[in-house]
């Protein structure tokens, strides 16, 4: 698969730009530099449950993943210049085209696809004061857009990402999205809408559900130690504006016990004529914690013409989004029962455990059906090496169970074992 244009021409630039920092370069250009290897290794069986010989009954893959990531620190100056970069392979090690379709290779259902595929960005940066500006590659994490890394590689971004701390406790961001390069991808592709999944009941007119630019902008207030405010908006040119609300705020009880309250709101809206969006979401979620145990309660609900709004393949922020579903079908109300032990606590540290069970009734299936109902089970359980020759080699069991109106029965196990390898 060939690289657009544009990403062409990001990768020149940048290498125009390794080419010239060097002899720029300061000791905190080296010095605050550093860099990793990631070896991951992503076993993935979901079995569809389908009685139909037509159709696909399971899907189950294995592979082997390498992430290299790089930064830089940045030259002296009053503006300071960096590069960061970012270098993804992924070799399959079992599949067949009856298996296919794990978004952990570029392949699909009866297409068993490349024994390889590969994938690299760069970003160039510039820093004055506390106020940074990067062009290039990018793995934004924020509520209107947060890359998704549950697979094999990462997705990523083409465009620019700019972040500035200058006011004691705020954080404000803004930047545009170019395209973006799907975790199971080695090109970039044009921006879309979540059109599958769920019942979201949209419509679109034009392109279908392909965008232009996202923009994105945001401001994070950090009031004291236990209460942030936050407001985000993004908008993908020609199909969607949203805003998002964000309260977080965590009472101390008493030592190693605390009660954190996550309330969030949401309106997404059309943009021009290309689509139908009208979506309304409210979500909180509460958690008491108790020296390594937490118990959580989360409730979510959807209203107007639609379901939840997002860029294809990225992480939506709602607090039911979880291992398969997201729970955000048109008029979706939803709940969640959340249990976290961390064995730290008990004396077993590196080693965590987490449960959840959440449930969806309410969605609009059309006139003609009845409402429909989900209901999800997760369960993950985690250690990572504290020390000795294996210090940073974790392995995690990820278990789901799924029973949907929207998206049928599923069982899931993921099976990663991931070792870190800091090179600077």
């Amino acid at each position: 698969m060939s690289k657009t244009r544009l990403a062409q021409a990001v990768a020149l630039a940048t290498l125009g730009a390794s080419l010239t920092l060097p002899s720029l370069a300061h000791a905190e250009f080296i010095k605050d530099s550093k860099a990793s290897l990631e070896l991951r290794n992503f076993y993935f069986n979901r079995d569809l449950r389908h009685t139909s010989a037509t159709e696909q009954s399971k899907r189950e893959e294995w592979a082997q993943g390498f992430i290299f990531k790089a930064e830089s620190g940045f030259t002296e100056g009053t503006v300071g210049f960096g590069l960061d970069a970012y270098a993804g392979l992924g070799l399959k090690l079992d599949s067949s085209d009856e298996r296919a379709g794990t978004n952990l290779l570029p392949n699909a259902f009866k297409n068993e696809g490349p024994d390889e595929y590969s994938e690299a960005t760069a970003t160039f940066k510039a820093k004055a004061s506390k106020t940074v500006l990067k062009v290039g590659g990018l793995m934004p994490k924020l509520p209107s857009v947060s890359a998704n890394d549950a697979r094999l590689l990462p997705q990523n971004f083409l465009g620019g990402h700019l972040n500035s701390q200058e006011i004691a406790g705020l954080t404000f961001d803004a930047g545009q999205l170019k395209e973006l390069n799907q975790r199971d991808s080695t090109d970039f592709q044009d921006l879309s809408v979540n059109a599958l999944g769920g019942i979201r009941n949209f419509k679109f007119k034009g392109k279908g559900n392909q965008g232009d630019d996202f923009n994105f902008a945001g401001l994070s207030y950090k009031w004291q130690d236990n209460l942030t405010t936050s407001y985000h908006y993004g908008e993908l040119e020609e199909l969607y504006k949203q805003h998002i609300f964000n309260v977080v705020h965590v009472l101390p009880i008493a030592d190693q016990q605390s009660f954190k309250t996550d309330l969030r709101y949401a309106r997404t809206t059309d943009d021009g004529r290309s689509s139908n969006i009208d979506n309304k979401y409210f979500g909180a979620m509460f958690t008491y914690a108790l020296s390594g145990h937490s118990v959580a309660l989360g409730y979510q609900k959807m209203s107007g013409d639609t379901g939840y709004a997002y860029l294809n393949g990225t992480d939506p922020f709602l607090v039911n989004y979880v291992q398969i579903g997201d729970f955000a079908s048109k008029d979706e109300i939803s709940w969640q029962a959340r249990y976290d032990l961390n064995f730290a606590s008990i004396g077993i540290p590196g080693l965590t455990f987490m449960t959840r069970y959440i449930s969806g009734d309410n969605i609009d299936r059309g006139a003609a059906l009845s409402e429909g109902k989900e209901w999800e089970r997760d369960m993950d359980i985690g250690y990572v090496v504290q020390e000795g020759a294996l210090k940073n080699l974790g392995v995690k069991w990820r278990n789901s169970t799924m029973r949907s109106d929207a998206l049928g029965e599923l069982d899931e196990n993921r099976l990663i074992v991931s070792y870190s390898i800091p090179l600077l």
